[in-house]
């Protein structure tokens, strides 16, 4: 489990997990009976500094990418803090981060990681 959030109301929970492998956690969630959906997330990592989510924050705005819903991961892959975002434009906001020069990590270099430090 790399990321999660909990929603809780009185009639039904909501759970998001971002995982290392979600078409297993798909079928196991599915097999015992939850209701399972899915969505492509984005995730970036953070630059360095004080400032490392005003300049995130900036970029997007700029681009007029709004944001859903964001998660801080748990892990670190290459070394920084990484955040996992859903924005309503994927490929507007993964054509301004990239010209912007931020890392965006994919699901093979969140597995990567997870390998290297088992």
């Amino acid at each position: 489990m790399l990321a999660i959030s909990v929603v809780h109301s009185v009639d039904c929970a909501i759970l998001r997990m971002i995982l290392d492998d979600p078409d297993q956690a798909h079928d196991v969630l599915s097999d015992n009976g939850f209701r399972v959906s899915e969505a492509e997330l984005l995730v970036i990592s953070l630059p360095p500094g004080r400032r490392a989510l005003l300049h995130t924050w900036t970029a997007l705005l700029g681009a007029e990418v709004n944001i859903h819903y964001t998660y801080p991961l748990l892990i670190r892959p290459f070394g920084h803090a990484a955040l996992a975002l859903l924005p309503d434009n994927m490929d507007g906001a993964m054509r301004v981060l990239r010209d912007r020069q931020f890392q965006l990590i994919s699901q093979a270099d969140l597995r990567d990681h997870l390998e290297d430090h088992h």
